[in-house]
């Protein structure tokens, strides 16, 4: 039986789609059978994933309206071991009003996952940013949760919200365990990052936060924009190498 890990934030911007991104893609590289599954509307999981291009764009929108079927949005990847569930068309559409609806009222994505798990040993979930209805059907069906922390003043105020939410759903949920928070865009040089890191890690409990930070990375922004995890096209750089370090972290707990 596979798990499910949840990548949540309360606000965007904080590297959320990049982490998800890249352990799907460190998890499948260590061997590991690994589906990513985008259930944000944004969508923007396709761009980072290294599908072609002519790749069709359906996805868990179009599954949730009963227009495709499982087999049409499970799509393959330049790795072996990861497939991928974009978030299909409601990423064009300007309202995602409908969409959210359906999450609400369906058990269509927790059956999924429930699913998943069976196929799988391990389904990474990119949600949207807070903690609506879809990110909640997200975690009642998940058995692990990261929080991606950039490391900058504002996220901080931010972060009560997210593990008050968490909390309140691993009350009903005795399967989830929120594995951390995980520092990103850590600048060593910078007096504001290396602050916020030491008043996060003076104020939460030791086993709440990551002891690894995820660095800036011009590589790994530039690996993004080129359609490829970082953790394949520059595994030497510093944020790819901190990415294969999280996920060998988190599969340990996994077992």
């Amino acid at each position: 039986m596979g798990t499910v890990l949840a990548v949540v934030s309360q606000k965007g911007g904080v590297g959320k789609t990049t982490t998800a991104v890249n352990l799907a893609a460190a998890f499948a590289r260590r061997g590991m059978k690994t589906l990513l599954v985008d259930v944000d509307p944004q969508g923007a999981v396709r761009y980072g994933v290294g599908l072609r291009s002519d790749h069709v764009t359906v996805g868990i929108s179009d599954y949730l309206s009963g227009e495709k079927t499982l087999r049409d949005i499970i799509l393959p990847t330049a790795l072996p071991w990861l497939r991928v569930i974009l978030a299909g068309t409601v990423s064009a559409a300007t309202n995602h009003v409908a969409y959210q609806h359906r999450m609400e009222e369906s058990t269509v994505l927790p059956d999924l996952l429930a699913m998943a798990r069976q196929r799988t040993d391990v389904v990474v979930v990119d949600t949207p940013p807070g903690l609506g209805p879809t990110v909640e059907r997200v975690l009642s069906a998940s058995q692990h949760v990261i929080v991606p922390l950039q490391a900058e003043p504002l996220a901080l105020q931010t972060t009560p919200q997210i593990l008050r939410g968490i909390q309140d759903i691993v009350s009903t949920n005795d399967e989830l365990t929120l594995d951390g928070l995980v520092l990103t865009m850590y600048d060593e040089t910078s007096e504001t990052s290396v602050r916020v890191s030491e008043y996060v890690r003076r104020h939460l409990p030791r086993n709440m936060v990551f002891d690894l930070v995820i660095p800036r990375s011009t590589a790994a922004a530039d690996a993004f924009a080129a359609g490829q995890p970082v953790v394949l096209r520059s595994p030497a750089d510093a944020a790819a190498q901190a990415y294969v370090n999280l996920a060998t972290e988190l599969a340990s707990r996994f077992e």
